[in-house]
């Protein structure tokens, strides 16, 4: 599972980009997604579904008593380090809700704390 840390070095990282999803960005967003897996996994809820876009993704993360976060990243290319500083979360309805409840924003370290305070409001 990836941790933080090798996410870290992709801060100030300038990704390719053109018609093709460029293979730095993949392996960056694999990471992504196993990291939030792996905070899943330690907090107990499921990582339902992620969809990877070009350049960005969004996914969704089920508690245990059934409330659903819906969370997106912007596009590395032109909003650099935003992956990192300004994570959009929110309450979701189910995994097919993208408009949901209020957005908020979050950095990546303080994640798992946000996730945490919203499922409890939720």
């Amino acid at each position: 599972m990836a941790k933080l840390s090798e996410l870290k070095k992709y801060l100030n990282y300038e990704f390719s980009t053109g018609v093709y999803t460029g293979e730095d960005y993949k392996t960056f967003q694999t990471k992504y997604i196993n990291y939030l897996k792996s905070l899943c996994k330690e907090n107990g809820w499921t990582f339902v579904s992620a969809l990877r876009n070009h350049y960005c993704f969004s996914a969704f993360i089920k508690s245990s008593d059934g409330n659903f976060i819906y969370l997106s990243i912007s596009d590395v290319r032109f909003f650099r380090n935003e992956w990192y500083n300004s994570v959009l979360i929110r309450t979701a309805k189910n995994e097919k809700d993208y408009t949901g409840g209020s957005s908020k924003y979050y950095s990546l370290p303080v994640l798992q704390f946000a996730i945490h305070q919203l499922l409890k409001g939720a």
